[in-house]
């Protein structure tokens, strides 16, 4: 099954947003057992699929194309954290906005 976000349109999706992310658990998922797996695949093919594991907040920017990118931490991390200001001290794109990051556990 496929995500019915935009059914019967063709070409690449928008991002997903948390507040469609909200809406989808909700309503269109309220039914769902609550032991239902969240998986996470690791491609837009569909090649690869391990379970979502945990998430952070932090910042993303579409570094190496349109669609893939990077994450970098919050002002507040930098701020708080020397080490990451060093890692980051040649700065982080102007096109970096908050985000909600997933990881699968493999």
């Amino acid at each position: 099954m496929t995500n019915s976000i935009r059914p019967g349109r063709r070409g690449p999706r928008p991002p997903l947003t948390l507040a469609v992310l909200r809406h989808l658990v909700r309503k269109d998922w309220k039914g769902l057992p609550g032991d239902t797996l969240v998986v996470l695949s690791r491609d837009a093919e569909g090649n690869l699929f391990s379970p979502f594991s945990t998430y952070s907040f932090s910042r993303y920017a579409p570094t190496h194309s349109d669609l893939v990118g990077d994450v970098f931490p919050l002002p507040e991390e930098l701020k708080a954290d020397q080490s990451l200001r060093e890692l980051y001290a040649d700065g982080i794109p102007d096109t970096a906005l908050p985000a909600l990051v997933l990881y699968p556990l493999g």
